[in-house]
Order: structure tokens, then sequence, then C-alpha cells
């Protein structure tokens, strides 16, 4: 029987956290300053009463080795490692029980390009080696379609689109997705890109208007969108947009006021 996250207690409480982890987007204040990288990483250990000293110490050592992290940097603190090797070290603590699901916070962006990569291609790795599923956050368009299987756009707290990573990226079609991927930047010089400029002011989020949220911003926005919510439908197979006017998104696109940019 599935347990509820919200109501579980004690033991069951325990039960879930073990299969259900986070990476946090700031590796600086992730960590607690006043512990050693091998008392960060024996923790979870300890509160899941895993074994004897000696045996998390092999837990800690062999966890260490799967996502290369030197075991002479054990005794050391937080402040003495860089940005990427406390995020390799946030990883670690969230892989130490075994878990499935791992809710991966904006878990790059506050690293630079190079590191961003390794974190990145970690992460994939470790995904294929232990079967993993992440829930990765970010508003990096070029990391996500690097990573996910499948994209959910969010705007304003709500899921507006919902597709296959290539789907997605093919055949968008709600208007706030088509706005973001036209902000992405292309790897061509040359080329001249067209980016969909939103006008307006983001609505608030405590107290949105009726209707679609996104409609005060939209190009595309009529009567109906300012009073009625759109549901969210599926479009195609597996492609859900929450739009009232989904299946004409792509050819009015041409009418929202853009500007051309050098990429």
């Amino acid at each position: 029987e599935d347990e509820n996250v919200f109501t579980a207690k004690g033991a069951a409480s325990l039960d879930i956290r073990k299969k259900m982890q986070i990476i946090f987007q700031d590796p600086y204040s992730s960590l607690n300053p006043r512990k050693t990288i091998y008392a960060i990483l024996a923790e979870p250990y300890e509160i899941h009463h895993y074994g004897s000293k000696a045996e998390i110490r092999e837990a800690v050592e062999k966890l260490c080795n799967r996502v290369q992290i030197p075991l002479n940097l054990l005794d050391h603190f937080p402040h003495e490692l860089d940005g990427g090797m406390r995020q390799i070290i946030g990883i670690a603590r969230a892989l130490s029980l075994n878990a499935k699901f791992i809710v991966c916070d904006e878990p790059v962006s506050s690293l630079d390009v190079s590191i961003q990569a390794r974190i990145v291609n970690l992460l994939m790795d470790l995904q294929k080696e232990l079967g993993l599923s992440y829930l990765f956050i970010s508003h990096d368009l070029s990391v996500v379609r690097h990573i996910s299987n499948r994209i959910a756009v969010m705007y304003l707290g709500q899921i507006v689109e919902i597709a296959e990573t290539d789907e997605m990226f093919a055949d968008t079609r709600h208007p706030y997705s088509l706005a973001l991927l036209s902000a992405v930047p292309r790897v061509n010089v040359d080329a001249k890109v067209s980016r969909i400029v939103l006008a307006g002011d983001v609505p608030s989020p405590i107290n949105p208007a009726p209707g679609c949220r996104f409609a005060p911003r939209c190009w595309m926005a009529q009567e109906k969108c300012r009073v009625e919510a759109p549901e969210i439908r599926e479009v195609s197979p597996g492609h859900c947009v929450a739009c009232h006017f989904a299946h004409e998104s792509r050819q009015r696109a041409k009418t929202a006021e853009t500007v051309s940019v050098d990429d």
C-alpha cells in the first residue's frame, strides 16, 4: 500500500525519506559547515541505523568511489572545497540510502559552465547505472533538453505544457513555452534570431486574476482567456497543453512582438 508523504509518521516517514531525496540548489549553504565531509555523508546511515561504525565507514567510502570523491577529502570541511565538489557531496548524500526518486533543484545554476557539464554528466551516468528517476528543476532549457526525457513547463505555479522532450522542442504549443524557447541561445553565430518579447508584468501569484494566468502577457489572449481558466488537454499522444488556442499557437506566434538579435 502506498504511503501518503504528507501524513506518514515514525517508521513510515523514515522509509519514505529513504526512497525520496533532494539535491539542493546552493552547494554553499546546503552542507553543514561545522561537520566534516565524512560526518555529512555518514549522517543518513546513522539516522537510519545502517550498522556498526565500521560498516558505515565502509558504506561511505564505497559511496565516494561511486561519485569520484577522493577519500582524502573525508576529513575536510565544506569551506575547503570548491563549488563543484561541494555539489558532488550533495549528490552523494542524496544517493547514500539508495533512493529511487531524487528532486534536483537547480543543481547546476550556481556553478560555472565547465563544472555544470561535469555535474550533469555525473547525474546521467548515475541514472543509467542505478535506475534513478529525477525531477530536474531548472531555468536553463539547454540543460533541460540534454538531461530530460519529458518536460513540463510551469507558469505562476501551474503546468501549462507537458510533452516528451523532442516533441516539446519540435511542436511547442503554449504561448509561454514558445516565448521561452525563442530565448534559447543558438550555436550559429551568423544566424539572426527572432525572440518573442513578453509585455507587461508578472501577475501576483498570491492573488491571480480570474481566467488564464498568462493572459495579461499573452499576444493571443481573447476575452475568453480573461474569464475562463483553460484546462490542460491532450493535443497529441502524450502532449498536453493548458491553452484555449493551443491548436493555432504556432501559426499566431508570428503576430507576437519580436526582436531580431545576433546570437
